[in-house]
């Protein structure tokens, strides 16, 4: 009998989260294709938001720190070297002004061989703010550097490495 207890209640309980979970999904919708929420901003004159500003890449790269790109590149590290030689990703030595996907002997993915153009420090720029949202279809797993600053001063260090 007491193992008919037991049982029941172990029963009872998952009864029970399965119901608070089935009301919790009811309530608030985790589907994948939601991406961000739009909260209104009282103020202004009841006008909309402005966009924000864009960003002066040169102005940034005029103030950058290699000595803290250093530091910020160590994220990098575990995927790219700059001695010249491939790791996970493509050597960086000289990637400021070389063609894109153009590293002598690695195997990029068709995402970075099909962009042309070169890898200017406005490029760079950009694309360090999300690998993947810049070239759609790169292998590139960072998900980025949201800080202005931070992508400067990264591709400042990269600037010396020759």
């Amino acid at each position: 009998m007491e193992i008919t207890k037991y049982v029941g209640a172990l029963c009872g309980s998952l009864l029970a989260f399965l119901l608070i979970s089935t009301a919790a999904h009811a309530i608030f919708d985790t589907s994948s294709d939601v991406v961000a929420f739009s909260v209104p901003v009282e103020g202004g004159g009841g006008e909309a938001a402005e966009a924000p500003a864009e960003v002066d890449v040169a102005a940034l790269m005029a103030a950058a720190d290699p000595g803290a790109g250093e530091s910020i590149f160590r994220r990098c590290a575990a995927c790219h070297k700059v001695d010249g030689s491939d790791g996970v990703g493509p050597h960086l030595n000289g990637v400021v002004g070389r063609d894109v996907g153009s590293a002598a002997g690695f195997g990029y993915s068709s995402a970075m061989t099909s962009k042309e153009g070169a890898w200017t420090e406005e490029e760079l720029f950009h694309f360090l703010e999300s690998p993947k949202g810049y070239v759609s279809g790169t292998t590139m797993a960072f998900a980025g550097l949201p800080k202005a600053e931070d992508r400067a001063n990264l591709i400042a260090f990269l600037a010396t490495q020759q």
